[in-house]
């Protein structure tokens, strides 16, 4: 700042308020280094007159008599020992060190502005799976594993047999074991090998057919990836469909947090703001992820657009459809000019700060105002 401002705090706006007069409000604050023998001097002195009543807001509008301007408010008395023609107003000391008055400086602070929002705990839809077949199958047989219950990448789900199986296997051993004089060629063992991979028979039961020189009467099918079981459909003997969904499969070690935020707060949100997701079901827990989407339509109904947050899930303690309470750090990322938001006086159309001049001298200064937080507010012109 060029100069040192003290900014007049705490009660200003609440007197303004309720239509009371400006120097019945500033004695409600204090300022330091006013004895209480000063204030007494201050007290016993004769009573003084009226020049003039002033507008409250500090517009160039003054009457020689009491009253209020359009909203209210009672215009302020201005006696002949304060009449400065500087626009300040004076107070005495007495009157100050009585009613507690105090006066702050403005600072330049990083305005945290937490948005708070609820949320639902949904699964990554790119972290689940389904089993299925490329092929007409028969299901021989289904490992012990139950809707619920947590399986492990390359797991063993279920046995199959298919005859477009069997009659890819069986040329796949007969390349493999044909003499070299036959006009076999490596190209023509990969052509046979490539079939029984896109019936998407696992790598594992390739190595073995390779190994022994022989097909089994049926291939083991395995778990695609870690992850709990949602939804089992394959039973002992069934015949399964090509793409027949027979497990769904979902892996829960990172999970979706999708939060509605009101439609005014929307443009404080930016891809990357760090977030603390609070769930219902553990209040004491507090899990930290990242803002990774904001959806791009809004919820006509409730006004409301919808954000994502990406949250690891280690313990997996969070379970899709739990609710949350979140909440998310925006604000300024470099310091700016802030006061305390009691020190504001706000009328709806024109915003004021009264600034401490000394000697019991106030001035109101208009000031535009930016973000909110932490009980400050951030002041974008006028000081």
């Amino acid at each position: 700042m060029k100069r040192a401002i003290l900014a007049c705090a705490i009660v200003a706006a609440a007197a303004f308020g309720g239509g009371m007069a400006l120097e019945p409000a500033l004695s409600r604050f204090v300022r330091s280094g006013v004895t209480p023998a000063v204030a007494q001097e201050a007290t016993a002195q004769k009573p003084r007159s009226v020049k003039y009543y002033r507008n409250p807001m500090g517009l160039p509008d003054t009457s020689p008599t009491p009253k209020k301007d359009s909203m209210g408010m009672d215009y302020i008395a201005v006696y002949d020992d304060e009449d400065t023609n500087d626009g300040t107003v004076r107070i005495s000391l007495g009157k100050l060190q009585k009613t507690g008055v105090r006066s702050e400086q403005v600072e330049r602070r990083v305005l945290n502005v937490p948005v708070r929002a609820p949320g639902t705990i949904e699964q990554d839809e790119r972290r689940v799976s389904v089993v299925s077949f490329r092929f007409e199958g028969f299901i021989e047989s289904v490992e012990n594993v139950t809707t619920g219950q947590h399986v492990h990448k390359g797991q063993p789900l279920m046995r199959v047999y298919s005859p477009a199986v069997a009659s890819a296997a069986a040329e796949y051993i007969s390349v493999l074991g044909a003499k070299p004089a036959s006009g076999i060629t490596s190209q023509g063992i990969r052509g046979a090998r490539r079939r029984l991979e896109n019936l998407g028979i696992s790598e594992q039961a390739i190595a073995e057919i390779e190994r022994t020189g022989e097909m089994a009467l049926s291939v083991p099918w395995l778990a695609p990836q870690d992850g709990e079981i949602l939804e089992r459909a394959a039973v002992n003997g069934m015949r399964a469909a090509p793409g027949a969904v027979l497990f769904r499969i979902a892996d829960h070690q990172v999970v979706w947090v999708i939060a509605d935020i009101a439609e005014r707060d929307l443009a404080l949100i930016s891809i990357g703001q760090k977030t603390s997701v609070r769930p219902r079901a553990y209040p004491n827990r507090i899990f930290n992820g990242k803002v990774a989407l904001i959806y791009p339509h809004m919820n006509a109904q409730t006004r409301t657009a919808r954000i994502r947050i990406e949250l690891p899930n280690p313990d997996e303690l969070l379970r899709p459809d739990m609710y949350a309470d979140v909440e998310i750090a925006t604000g300024s990322q470099s310091p700016v000019l802030t006061v305390s938001s009691s020190a504001v006086i706000d009328s709806g159309e024109r915003q004021l700060v009264l600034l401490d001049k000394g000697e019991g001298r106030f001035e109101p200064r208009p000031v535009k105002l930016g973000r909110r937080g932490d009980g400050r507010v951030e002041i974008t012109d006028g000081l």
